[in-house]
């Protein structure tokens, strides 16, 4: 009898670290933001829908306020991740600027995948970045995502920026972190993720999009090619394409990017300024007072230097 009641004591003493275990690994996986979500297909045009409509509702206007983008190159640095990495190898001599863009961010998609790990990368800048995926956890988030990628684009002699995708709703703390490529080729800048498998987006001649062209297109209605794993265009209606009609509506980058951008390691460099590229009337929320506020969208996605 003594014996069945120690045995019962441990297994209600097991029963409750089970509990406890249990209550903590659920408040993690809903507090930790994840890209899929386990919606019906009618709640993912509807969230859509409203979405499009608050773009169609906003718009940007010229306005003065002074700032000037600048990508720092260092061609020390440029060539340490050539050589790392061996950038010369995952494309021809003759590609264009966008071939590149597309072969090195489809390198980083096939070989970094989604997660929002609980520690994140101490150093992220890309070489870094590369061990912490080889050696700590094989994934990491958007933002992790986006930096490798600009580091690697800008080390393969193209220039390159991060851009984080924000949503209308204050509340929602969710957004994204894309790279956009200038392409002199077409004179404009070209959205691209690594992200998620790998994204790009083209209007129906192909051509590839930045951000503005992608928001006006959703606002307007008109069709545009998503491009999931840099493959065959997908049918408009997949998760990708309303996860970013809900993050086009306002956008923030570095006003003057380099090497380590958002890396700590150096604690006398001053990273710069952020800028904020919002609709008229729309106040951004979030953001240190030191933050430029602008909405004059032709600035924004102007020539870089």
């Amino acid at each position: 009898m003594k014996f069945l009641k120690y045995l019962f004591r441990i297994l209600v003493g097991l029963f409750a670290i089970i509990g406890v275990l249990a209550t903590i690994t659920f408040y993690f996986l809903m507090t930790s933001p994840r890209f899929f979500i386990n919606i019906g297909e009618n709640e993912i045009v509807a969230a859509e829908d409203d979405n499009v409509e608050l773009l169609k509702q906003s718009s940007f206007k010229a306005d003065t306020v002074q700032y000037h983008f600048a990508i720092v190159q260092d061609s020390a640095r440029a060539q340490e991740i050539r050589n790392y990495f061996k950038l010369d190898t995952l494309y021809s001599p003759n590609a264009t600027t966008w071939e590149k863009a597309v072969a090195i961010s489809k390198f980083v998609a096939t070989n970094i995948p989604h997660d929002q790990p609980f520690n994140f990368p101490e150093h992220p800048n890309a070489i870094d970045l590369w061990k912490y995926s080889r050696d700590v956890n094989p994934g990491f988030n958007c933002r992790m995502h986006a930096i490798l990628n600009y580091e690697l684009l800008q080390a393969a002699g193209l220039t390159a920026r991060f851009v984080t995708c924000k949503p209308q709703d204050k509340n929602d703390k969710d957004c994204h972190v894309v790279n956009e490529v200038w392409l002199p080729e077409l004179g404009k800048w070209a959205f691209i993720d690594s992200d998620m498998d790998g994204h790009y987006c083209t209007d129906q001649n192909g051509t590839p999009l930045n951000l503005l062209e992608m928001r006006d297109k959703y606002a307007a209605g008109e069709q545009m090619q998503m491009y999931p794993g840099f493959k065959d265009a997908s049918t408009k209606h997949d998760y990708y394409y309303c996860y970013m009609a809900k993050n086009t509506y306002w956008f923030s980058s570095w006003e003057t990017l380099h090497y380590f951008q958002e890396d700590r390691a150096d604690k006398d460099f001053e990273p710069g300024r952020y800028v904020n590229i919002v609709p008229e009337g729309f106040t951004p929320f979030g953001r240190s007072d030191d933050e430029i506020v602008t909405t004059d969208a032709k600035k924004f996605w102007t020539n870089p230097e």
